[in-house]
């Protein structure tokens, strides 16, 4: 269904595209550190993979299935990493201890 000429295939690789950057979201909410990142979506991706082998019962072997993959593994390992390394460079600050009365 995945493919390039036909409008159900355009709509589904959209959708696999908003569902990278929902889940870049997710890794920022849920992860929080960019170094671990690329660990999660590579993880998700190849539990994705397993499902889809176990669903359909043989191994993903179509060109589009790949690229769109692959595309969808960058920008969510990307765009997480990005929107953590933001939260973790953040600058910490220094006078939030309690004041004395003096």
């Amino acid at each position: 269904i995945l493919g390039f000429s036909t409008p159900p295939g355009r709509l589904s690789m959209m959708a696999f595209i908003l569902n990278a950057l929902t889940c870049a979201l997710g890794l920022l909410y849920f992860i929080r550190r960019g170094k671990q990142c690329l660990d999660f979506t590579v993880t998700v991706h190849f539990f994705h993979l397993l499902g889809c082998w176990l669903y359909n019962s043989r191994f993903p072997s179509t060109l589009t299935w790949w690229l769109v993959h692959i595309v969808c593994t960058a920008l969510m390992a990307a765009i997480g990493e990005y929107l953590c390394m933001r939260i973790e460079l953040r600058e910490i600050p220094l006078n939030s201890a309690p004041k004395s009365n003096v």
